[in-house]
């Protein structure tokens, strides 16, 4: 039996994640890819900004110091005085591209053939590629195509970064000297994290929201408790406040507001959300079916409105997680070829804001819950009280899981903490198989850990039998 030609267009997380399935599933995979494996995630956006985020964490611990019993040196904890802004850009580039080299090297291992260049469909499962050397174009037939060419970050018409003043987040790592002031526009995940990471390395940074709120999507306990610690690290925060321009001057940037509002610094980051890089693959021609924001529209299985053609990843809109991403990556090879395939469900999908504190989420929000009608309890405590967290000095975050009022059944949860990512997968594993907090409570926990206060939590929320 012939093997069946699969060819990707894309090698972000969905990209090289669906190689690597389709391989192991017998096809002959050829991925087409531009500028280097693992997309934006890797080269400009997940790997570069959380090397940026671990750094500036250092800057946190530094602060605590003195409430340790640690006294430091003269002019020790100026950040501006320690961070090597050209050094720090340096590394996180390194690290960018030795992660992207390791991609490439396993999935070339795995047998996958690589064609550095830009895809685009000429027919249903045809894909003309324009190799990056300025080759001849070439034209594949295959019986699978899969389309993951992510996202890029969204250009106000009246704030186009230019790479120097005016900044889109993947032109920070080109900084060599670190900004006086930052305005960030944007408090969503990416404009809060940035915003946060700055901040904690000594830049003077106004965070310039559309909503009362930052981070507008998380739970409200916890996007509060970000900004009321954003403002006592120094940050300026304008709620209420819609960018409508940015503009340069002699030696900064200014950001205009709307009601007549401007905000000065030396630096802008317009942080506004991305697009679909979905322009020019020739999908509309092929008869792929586009959302009004350019999206390609999948169901759960990966597939798009024309047979043998499938999408994932940011290009679809679905959720903008590299983890999804790879999950619809591999989700669409094993429907394409066969393979036994359990439909993409986002009701289990873990998240994390990278911020100081980190915010990790699971399972369904309280919003959601409330609007849904479920019948659900909640229960939430400090981390001030946890013993570890004092050892660290730790002094903001908490633990809330919300549960099904009659059976227990743990139903989602929000960890704000360092590091909260770390902790939120036990409570992954509740949600994911229908635990209950009766579970949580049971399982042994290390004494002191910041993890205990999870079961600390879920004992409050165990009801007897004896209750109705």
């Amino acid at each position: 039996m012939t093997a069946r030609q699969v060819v990707i267009i894309g090698g972000g997380p969905g990209g090289y994640e669906a190689a690597l399935a389709g391989q192991r599933l017998g096809a002959n995979v050829t991925l087409v890819d531009k500028a280097g494996l693992g997309g934006a995630a890797v080269l400009t956006d997940v790997v570069p900004s959380k090397s940026l985020i671990a750094t500036a964490e250092w800057m946190t611990i530094v602060a605590r110091a003195p409430d340790l019993g640690i006294r430091l040196p003269e002019g020790m904890c100026e950040p501006d005085q320690i961070v090597d802004m050209t050094a720090m850009n340096a590394r996180l580039q390194s690290l960018a591209t030795a992660q992207s080299n390791d991609i490439e090297g396993r999935v070339l291992r795995e047998g996958v053939k690589i064609i550095r260049g830009k895809g685009r469909l000429v027919g249903p499962r045809q894909v003309a590629v324009q190799p990056n050397d300025g080759g001849d174009q070439q034209v594949i037939d295959a019986d699978v195509v899969l389309i993951s060419t992510g996202a890029t970050p969204r250009v106000l018409r009246t704030a186009v970064p230019d790479g120097e003043r005016i900044l889109s987040w993947t032109q920070l790592y080109g900084l060599t000297e670190m900004p006086g002031r930052l305005v960030v526009v944007g408090s969503g995940v990416t404009g809060a994290e940035f915003a946060s990471a700055y901040s904690a390395l000594g830049v003077d940074v106004v965070l310039v929201s559309s909503r009362n709120q930052v981070l507008p999507n998380q739970d409200p306990d916890a996007a509060a408790l970000i900004e009321r610690v954003f403002t006592d690290r120094g940050m300026t925060v304008l709620g209420n406040s819609r960018a409508e321009a940015a503009r340069r001057t002699a030696d900064g940037v200014v950001v205009e507001l709307d009601g007549g509002r401007t905000v000065e610094g030396t630096h802008a980051l317009i942080a506004v959300g991305s697009v679909p890089t979905t322009k020019g693959l020739g999908l509309a021609e092929a008869g792929v079916n586009l959302t009004e924001s350019g999206h390609i529209q999948v169901d759960r299985v990966s597939r798009t409105s024309v047979s043998g053609v499938y999408a994932a990843g940011d290009c679809t809109g679905v959720l903008p997680l590299a983890s999804v991403s790879a999950q619809q990556g591999r989700i669409a090879m094993s429907h394409a070829l066969g393979d036994a395939v359990r439909p993409l469900s986002l009701s289990a999908v873990a998240t994390n804001v990278f911020t100081a504190p980190e915010i990790a989420a699971v399972g369904q929000s309280e919003a959601e819950l409330y609007a849904r009608g479920r019948s659900y309890s909640v229960s939430r405590l400090s981390l001030a009280r946890n013993p570890r967290a004092k050892m660290l000095g730790i002094h903001e975050g908490f633990v809330k899981i919300f549960t099904h009022t009659t059976s227990g059944t743990v139903l989602g949860a929000v960890i704000v903490a360092p590091r909260a990512g770390e902790y939120i997968y036990p409570l992954s594993l509740a949600v994911s198989h229908g635990l209950t907090v009766d579970h949580l409570a049971e399982a042994s926990t290390v004494y002191p850990s910041l993890s205990g206060t999870i079961a600390e939590v879920a004992r409050m929320l165990h009801q007897s039998e004896s209750e109705d």
